[in-house]
């Protein structure tokens, strides 16, 4: 059975292109997740889109992952026609453009209405609504388009329909020759514009009574396919149901109470484990951040402790370098060493530095010496006076000549550092 052709709109919609061309221009937080350089292609495809199917309209919405991300997306929302048995048929549908669209195929749904069921089993529809035709699993970029997937879509549709609903009996009208004529009076009424849903696909829709008479549906392509069996005729004579037909009612209806029952116990067991296994979830993020605090700590804490190892060691072998050279001249001189001897100034201001701070010493003892003899008596008290004025005369200007030297040695080292930076520089 051939697919029917798509209406070719002609022109496209002036508002189509303008928000097209508004919602993929968008940049920052609120732009679309598409790659640059195919954002014109995907406004092609959907201008094409409108104009071979003016009922499927572009628009955005949030599309939820599995994961539960959310995402902000393209939507192709509408019907999309099929022929069955001779008569036309739309069957609403929604298309979502992917982030990686179009080098990856989009994800299409079939959005039954409230008295619309789908079909199970169907060969390429999923319980969820989700379609899997042949087209979108061989889906080649830049070459496959929304359009010819709708024309496939439509073409596997007239196949096998994916969409079905029971129709009630009319409670409105008693006789039946009344509802067979005025069921042929309108019977291509099913056929709606392509932009909005056929009322064949409602086959199972109750027809509300009005003062011109019950409503009537012409006949739906699902009847007799083995899924939902055409109503039985309220029998005229009783004007009661019947007890089979009340007792099968009451035990689906209380199965399906029962199932929702076990449905939202389940659910809400399945809330708290979630609930329980996100605060888990939360408690060990805030470990693992801990743990790496701490790692981090100690990593640094072994840095310090290396480097602290490499200076002793360092020092170390200065030491036993020092103590190699020293013991050599040791066992050259013997027992006889001169202690003024043993330590030699590396230059004139450290062999001046050293005889100040000695001279200083020197006069320190020998005024605690005078210190001592006063007190036991053995000097007089105004000899003892002029001592002490002499000695700390003279233990001034060495004194003052030890920090003059050591401000010097100051001068003479940070002039040795600019050097050597200055070579480095260099």
């Amino acid at each position: 059975m051939a697919p029917p052709q798509p209406h070719h709109g002609g022109a496209s919609n002036p508002q189509t292109l303008q928000f097209l061309s508004n919602v993929l221009s968008q940049r920052g937080p609120s732009s679309l997740p598409y790659s640059e350089d195919v954002k014109w292609l995907i406004r092609q495809h959907l201008v094409s889109l409108t104009d071979a199917y003016p009922s499927l309209q572009p628009k955005t919405a949030i599309f939820t992952h599995n994961d539960g991300r959310t995402v902000n997306l393209l939507q192709a929302d509408g019907t999309i026609p099929m022929s069955y048995a001779g008569v036309t048929y739309n069957i609403p549908v929604v298309i979502w453009l992917m982030e990686l669209y179009p080098r990856h195929p989009p994800c299409v749904f079939v959005n039954p209405t409230r008295d619309m069921i789908i079909k199970r089993p169907h060969p390429h529809v999923t319980p969820s609504g989700m379609v899997s035709i042949p087209y979108l699993q061989k889906w080649i970029y830049p070459s496959s388009n929304l359009v010819d997937l709708c024309r496939d879509l439509s073409h596997y549709f007239g196949r096998d329909p994916p969409l079905y609903s029971q129709r009630k009996p009319d409670s409105g009208s008693s006789n039946p020759s009344a509802n067979q004529s005025h069921s042929h009076s309108h019977g291509d009424s099913g056929v709606l514009s392509n932009s909005g849903y056929s009322g064949s696909m409602g086959s199972g829709s109750v027809g509300h009574p009005s003062m011109a008479g019950p409503r009537v549906f012409p006949p739906s392509p699902y009847v007799g396919s083995g899924r939902i069996m055409p109503p039985s005729p309220q029998r005229p004579s009783g004007g009661t149901d019947d007890p089979n037909e009340v007792f099968k009612r009451n035990a689906i209806n209380k199965l399906v109470e029962m199932v929702h029952g076990d449905v939202v116990g389940l659910r809400k067991t399945r809330e708290a484990e979630m609930e329980g296994l996100f605060s888990a979830q939360a408690n060990l993020r805030q470990r693992e951040e801990q743990i790496n605090k701490g790692l981090k700590e100690m990593l640094d804490e072994k840095e310090g402790l290396e480097q602290q190892l490499q200076l002793v060691l360092t020092n170390a072998d200065v030491l036993e370098g020092w103590l190699r050279e020293n013991e050599e001249k040791m066992s050259k001189l013997g027992n006889n060493v001169d202690v003024d001897d043993a330590f030699e100034p590396c230059d004139a201001l450290s062999k001046q530095m050293i005889d100040a701070s000695a001279s200083d010493l020197a006069i320190e003892d020998v005024i605690y010496s005078l210190d001592k003899a006063v007190q036991d008596g053995v000097i007089p008290f105004d000899q003892y006076l002029k001592n002490v004025r002499l000695l700390s005369r003279e233990q001034f200007f060495h004194r003052a000549t030890s920090m003059k030297v050591r401000a010097a040695q100051m001068q003479a080292h940070v002039a040795s550092m600019a050097a050597r930076t200055s070579q480095y520089m260099m």
